[in-house]
């Protein structure tokens, strides 16, 4: 008897971690919505990415900074690295008061 070989396929969105904080509180946290963000990054689905997350786009703008001054030196690194972090905060933060101002209103 001949038995054909089962093929299953996993995406990335099956290996998407829950939130914790949105499954106990019932409250997103700050960083509710980046992996589905990535996932759509991934995807090229660039502005659905953006609506996702919308501090997805400084975030991979420090990430490749940072890999970037592993291999080159810049002048000013300090400052940028502080600069793009605090950008990246602030979208965070704008973002996440956003959210919660849309839950109690």
């Amino acid at each position: 008897m001949y038995l054909q070989p089962t093929i299953f396929t996993l995406s990335t969105e099956d290996f998407m971690l829950p939130c914790l904080n949105k499954q106990m509180f019932g409250l997103e946290c700050p960083g509710c919505g980046i992996q589905r963000s990535v996932h759509l990054l991934f995807q090229g689905e660039f502005v659905s990415a953006f609506k996702m997350y919308p501090a997805i786009y400084p975030l991979v703008l420090l990430l490749f900074f940072l890999v970037t001054n592993l291999f080159i030196k810049f002048k000013y690194a300090n400052q940028i690295k502080m600069s793009l972090m605090l950008m990246t905060a602030g979208f965070i933060l704008i973002n996440y008061i956003l959210k919660l101002s849309t839950i109690f209103n």
